[in-house]
């Protein structure tokens, strides 16, 4: 009898164990959520996903003591993800804060501030720039009647649907800069695709971050990359479309926000060259 009690006891521990290996292994290590296709930030190299976001997470994980693994999804799918808790702890992909997002999950202190700039074929000259104190750009109205690639649910989209659908006698209340221009707004997965599309004669340009439209564009011939700015009342009040980048993590959970915070801190700090480290890595990254 005590033997087939030893044996069903046996038995129990070891569905137990089972049934909580999801939750052991969660314990050791940080489960970060991605997109892969925002370079420098995260990006393939082969089958390894690098990038920036990458070594942060990486040296959050070394003063944790955890491992932490980074998994390719959707970039629409992140903020929910890590709202649920369930499948990951973190996102980190270039992410924006904004007050929708912000709702959901926690975000760290800001680390990169970017501008969105608009990638377009260096043949098309229907594209009108904008050069003010030496600084060329481009201007919304610009892109007025042009078909523009996106990726979806990034800020690029989020912006670009504004000004062409934004009335104000809808949710936006206020009239976007393009709307009722004939101005297409087309979704990719990503932006290396959209920026394909370019040179497929598909869209005429793509609206994305500015450091994943200098990849992009840095070693092509035929496609380039300016600022996108909002035009002000005189050109000395234009003013760029700017962004700040932060990782987020699932509310509550204040431990794994704080060393995400102290990394970050150490990693904005400026040396004697007047460079942090995370300008460093986004430099190394970008192959300069």
């Amino acid at each position: 009898m005590k033997k087939i009690l030893s044996i069903a006891l046996a038995l129990v521990m070891m569905l137990s164990c089972i049934a909580s290996f999801a939750s052991c292994v969660a314990d050791d290590t940080i489960i970060v959520h991605t997109n892969a296709f925002f370079a420098p930030f995260e990006y393939y190299d082969g089958t390894t996903i690098k990038g920036v976001d990458v070594e942060i997470m990486n040296l959050v994980g070394e003063k944790m003591g955890k491992k932490v693994e980074f998994v390719n999804v959707e970039f629409s799918a992140i903020i929910d993800n890590v709202k649920a808790g369930e499948v990951c702890d973190a996102g980190a992909a270039g992410i924006t804060v904004t007050d929708e997002r912000k709702e959901k999950v926690d975000f760290s202190i800001p680390y990169y501030t970017s501008v969105q700039y608009v990638i377009f074929a260096t043949a098309d000259e229907s594209i009108a720039t904008k050069t003010v104190d030496g600084k060329e750009y481009i201007v919304w109205e610009a892109l007025a009647g042009k078909k523009i690639g996106t990726q979806t649910d990034t800020t690029g989209w989020i912006y670009t649907d504004g000004e062409i659908n934004a009335t104000a006698d809808n949710d936006y209340g206020y009239d976007g800069v393009l709307y009722n221009t004939n101005t297409t707004l087309v979704n990719f997965d990503n932006a290396q695709l959209a920026a394909d599309a370019i040179g497929a004669n598909q869209i005429d340009a793509v609206i994305v971050d500015e450091l994943p439209a200098q990849y992009i564009t840095k070693n092509s011939s035929t496609l380039k990359c300016l600022p996108l700015y909002y035009s002000g009342e005189t050109d000395a009040e234009d003013a760029p479309v700017e962004e700040q980048y932060a990782i987020c993590v699932t509310k509550g959970n204040d431990k794994l926000l704080k060393a995400i915070n102290e990394v970050l801190t150490e990693l904005m700090k400026k040396d004697e060259s007047g460079k942090s480290q995370i300008e460093k890595m986004v430099m190394a990254h970008m192959g300069f």
